[in-house]
């Protein structure tokens, strides 16, 4: 059975050992190694040539030049997904300078994470665009209530609040958290619900808002 290769890289020990026993458990992916600083991670890219980096975009000097000559190579094999605890639009923007192919929440479900990196390991780029709001495409038919049960309490909080037609900023306050993180959040939702645009979201959290118990801030 094909299985991707990966390195992991993260200054906090628990993260790297949790990332190591969640990949490790599953039979598509292995990790090549696990890097605990931004050259050790480095060097090991250049290396081993993963085929997927995770990179905890806390780690200093992680966004280095030697990050953008990998990144910029003739033949860039390896896939870069980062960690974050939160993210600004500026940080989108300078994923995106970087070619990384996604951003993951350290607040996800283990489960999200897996399903990135496979959408990851199959060449698709699951990074939100740095713009104000998610993009918006061709409206979707009726979405069964059952795919609601994939969605995490606090997407369905940002579902809800999305109905009551806050922008991500707004919701971002309401939440505490950088609008940024909500727009990864609604990344992530539109995705799991099979759907394009905010407008179709707000009309599955008012018809399914009694039924679903979406929950309040």
């Amino acid at each position: 059975m094909h299985f991707s290769r990966v390195v992991i890289a993260s200054r906090f020990p628990i993260v790297l050992l949790g990332l190591n026993c969640l990949l490790e458990a599953e039979r598509d992916f292995r990790v090549a190694a696990r890097c605990s600083d931004s050259a050790s991670c480095l060097n090991a890219i250049r290396a081993l040539v993963p085929d997927i980096a995770i990179l905890d975009i806390s780690m200093p000097d992680i966004f280095g030049q030697a990050l953008l000559d990998i990144a910029n190579s003739r033949n860039p094999a390896v896939r870069l997904v980062f960690l974050a605890t939160s993210v600004e639009d500026r940080d989108l923007s300078m994923l995106a300078e970087v070619g990384a192919f996604g951003v993951i929440l350290n607040e996800e479900e283990p489960e999200t994470l897996l399903q990135t990196l496979r959408q990851v390991a199959d060449g698709h780029r699951m990074l939100p665009a740095p713009s104000s709001e998610v993009a918006i495409s061709s409206g979707q038919s009726a979405i069964l209530e059952k795919h609601l049960a994939v969605l995490t309490d606090r997407e369905r909080q940002i579902m809800r609040l999305v109905s009551e037609g806050l922008s991500n900023k707004e919701i971002g306050r309401r939440l505490k958290v950088t609008d940024g993180t909500i727009k990864v959040h609604l990344h992530h939702i539109f995705r799991k619900l099979e759907i394009g645009n905010r407008t179709a979201l707000a009309t599955l959290a008012v018809s399914y808002a009694g039924q679903t118990g979406l929950p309040s801030d």
